[in-house]
């Protein structure tokens, strides 16, 4: 069995002649072999260390000055303007190396060269943080955003939302915090800005994120979905050994900071400090925060499968395992017979419930002997895999198929994932992938690069034989993953049942409807002259009013990883031009011309407000902050606490595509994966998530609850649907048939 295989350094017994210690040379080894694998990524990182303290410089830059100011000397011209004569008189005479004029001429010229290459390395790099800097190449004028302007823009979001009455209350509130709260907050968040690197993102983590006591499961976590319209292996363990493989691949190159940074319009480079975390990370449970466990490495994955766990190793020795050897080892748990231990099986649902409780339950029950061990296996893995028995596809004569594999990806059944894990690899009995990521540590894009690069890697480099199993013999000597081992006594049982029955109750409140809009892409909608990210968010106001009869707060989420370590910000989509536009198609009597004119004035809107989100001019993060600050004081501001409890009923993302440029998607346009979803954030709300996949078609991803008597996801994606028909029937575009 499994568990029978356990490799130890040495062991030691005491025996009536003394104590004999047996040591493995095998097991030696491979601790040799890794701490010199360990010992090459350190010199790997000091080398990139060095090339990133003297960027844009280089040491070949530097040889060239020395050489250029050498030359000239022997050309007998002095292009130092007397400085290399001043730097050779205050050098010290005597013996040793300063003894021969030579000599002294030579390092002199080096001191000076060192000097100019330095020098043009600083100004180098002011020159290229002041052009980083500027954002105006996004608008056509732009310039800084001042308090009355953000409160301002705030009061100009909610308009639409509130009549007369309320607004003038929310308007005296603005003018009160603007003129004797605001400056006071304002000048404690300009000294932390002076001091930190972001003076959003360290609070947003861990006030919006870790100090959540609401369950992960739907509240937090996300999935993304795997390649839909072609597949290429039905083999689990064997698609399970490319990617993986792949994954590892791609953590190697962000050891070896080998990454290439995601540029904006292919010219300014986007922040990769989220990427950092992306492995070897663990979301811990705390009774008041959670905090992010972050290893420099890991040599393991965790594995759950059919109510056990297992560890996999991921190298023998320091050598990664090939696709093939990674197929066997998954293999081998998929045919291991053994049962679950005595509550093993349902052990997971404690990252799905409550924080509080889990915390609760890990310092009772996961402190010492063999739970301790068995869990710091699984926290210190490189991530989870999650092999399931049951099979989910996207079958486009079956609408209902695509919805069912989103479920499961985004709780499966609130037990065979581990939700704080930074990502868990979900595998399922066809071969059919998908991953459920933790929302702190990083924001969808992050995990993105990884997915893209590993589908490729997969497709494009990988392969499989002709009965779809990885390329290559395995090594049959490799010793079998091991089973973890666990005593859960019956209190901690009555812990995970609770925890279970939490996640379940929430899990099956959720309403997830996800669908394939077929009759027109992005390639339709650029021929209405607009963005394709404007025409759907305009759309989605005209369904929602459609669908409740009123217009609601909304959210868009818009990255600013054009800043160091940014996250996201708040593009709200609501606006009076969108409203107007939502207003004019509800009477009906409009002509198309003007509603031509009233849509293009809300994309216009809508895009120059998503610029201002990206270039760090967005309202909510800043606002979010001065609250922040205003607690710390114990300053009370009716102005922000309602702005802090405004509920988002719609809140919406769109999911970027072919980031990293793996393959072209023109060349295989059926290598599109179809994006992934998320819950709804509040409990009579929508979460909308879309991708524009391509020139001819977007997937969304609805979600809602059950539970409210006024959303119904499928009804909402129906409304979307007619929207998106309806404005591109404005402009007269031929559309497919859907």
């Amino acid at each position: 069995m499994a568990e029978a295989h356990q490799a130890v350094a040495f062991q030691f017994t005491v025996t009536p002649e003394g104590v004999d210690f047996r040591l493995s040379r095998e097991a030696l080894k491979h601790i040799y072999l890794a701490g010199i694998n360990s010992w090459k990524k350190r010199l790997i990182r000091i080398k990139n260390g060095i090339l990133r303290g003297v960027y844009p410089g280089s040491p070949t830059s530097w040889l060239v000055v020395v050489m250029t100011t050498v030359g000239s000397s022997y050309c007998n011209m002095d292009i130092s303007l007397g400085l290399v004569g001043c730097i050779q008189r205050c050098l010290p005479r005597g013996c040793g190396p300063y003894q021969t004029p030579q000599t002294r001429a030579l390092l002199s010229m080096a001191i000076f060269s060192t000097g100019v290459w330095v020098t043009g390395i600083f100004f180098f790099r002011q020159t290229l943080k002041l052009l980083l800097c500027y954002h105006g190449w996004m608008f056509e004028m732009h310039g800084q955003t001042s308090h009355f302007t953000k409160i301002w823009v705030y009061l100009e979001s909610v308009r639409p939302l509130l009549d007369d009455e309320e607004y003038y209350r929310m308007e005296i509130l603005a003018k009160e915090f603007q003129d004797k709260t605001a400056p006071r907050l304002q000048k404690y968040l300009v000294l932390k800005s002076w001091w930190a690197a972001n003076y959003v993102s360290d609070w947003w983590e861990e006030y919006i994120y870790l100090r959540g006591r609401s369950p992960l499961m739907v509240n937090s976590n996300y999935y993304v979905m795997d390649l839909v319209l072609i597949k290429n292996t039905d083999v689990q363990a064997a698609r399970l050994g490319n990617i993986i493989h792949a994954m590892i691949m791609y953590r190697r190159k962000l050891d070896r900071e080998e990454i290439k940074p995601v540029m904006a319009l292919g010219i300014v480079p986007m922040c990769s400090y989220q990427m950092e975390r992306m492995f070897n990370t663990t979301r811990i449970p705390g009774k008041e925060t959670d905090v992010l466990q972050h290893l420099s490495d890991s040599r393991h994955v965790a594995v759950y499968h059919k109510g056990r766990f297992f560890k996999v190793w991921l190298y023998e020795g320091a050598r990664l395992l090939k696709p093939r050897d990674l197929e066997m080892q998954f293999q081998r748990i998929l045919d291991d017979p053994s049962l679950p231990q005595p509550g093993e099986e349902r052990l997971a649902a404690l990252t799905a419930g409550g924080r509080v409780e889990w915390a609760q339950a890990r310092q009772a029950f996961f402190s010492s002997g063999k739970n301790k061990a068995a869990l710091e296996a699984i926290e210190r893995a490189a991530f989870f895999v999650a092999l399931d028995e049951e099979s989910y596809h996207y079958d486009p004569e079956d609408e209902a198929s695509l919805s069912l594999y989103g479920k499961a990806l985004l709780h499966g059944n609130c037990y065979n994932r581990w939700f704080d894990k930074s990502f868990t690899l979900i595998s399922f009995k066809n071969g059919q992938l998908g991953i459920n990521a933790e929302h702190a540590w990083a924001d969808a894009p992050i995990i993105g690069h990884l997915w893209e690069f590993s589908l490729g890697t997969d497709s494009f480099h990988l392969g499989y034989t002709e009965t779809g199993h990885c390329l290559g013999k395995p090594n049959s000597a490799l010793a079998p993953p091991l089973r973890l081992q666990w005593d859960i006594p019956k209190q901690c049982q009555a812990v995970i049942e609770s925890s279970y029955q939490v996640a379940k109750a929430l899990a099956d409140d959720v309403e997830l409807y996800c669908f394939q809009f077929l009759s027109f892409g992005k390639g339709l909608i650029k021929k209405c002259r607009t963005s394709p990210d404007a025409f759907v968010q305009i759309a989605l106001q005209l369904a929602h009013f459609r669908d409740r009869g009123k217009f609601c707060l909304t959210y868009e989420a818009s990255m600013t990883r054009m800043f160091r370590e940014g996250r996201t910000e708040t593009v709200r989509s609501c606006t009076s031009e969108s409203t107007a536009f939502v207003q004019a198609m509800m009477e009906g009597s409009h002509m198309k011309a003007d509603l031509q004119d009233l849509f293009r004035k809300a994309a216009e809107k809508h895009q120059n407000m998503y610029r201002l989100a990206m270039t760090g001019a967005g309202i909510d993060r800043h606002l979010f902050c001065l609250y922040v600050v205003s607690k710390y004081l114990g300053v009370r501001s009716p102005f922000l606490a309602e702005v802090l409890a405004e509920p988002w009923r719609l809140s919406t993302s769109q999911i970027p595509q072919s980031q990293i440029r793996m393959f072209d998607p023109d060349q295989y346009p059926h290598h599109l994966g179809a994006g992934g979803g998320f819950g709804p954030v509040a409990d009579d709300g929508y979460g909308v998530s879309y991708m524009i996949a391509g020139e001819n078609m977007i997937f969304f991803h609805i979600s809602s609850k059950f539970s409210s008597s006024e959303t119904n996801a499928q009804r909402f994606g129906n409304h979307i649907r007619q929207a998106l028909l309806d404005i591109a029937n404005l402009f007269q575009v031929p559309k497919a048939d859907s």
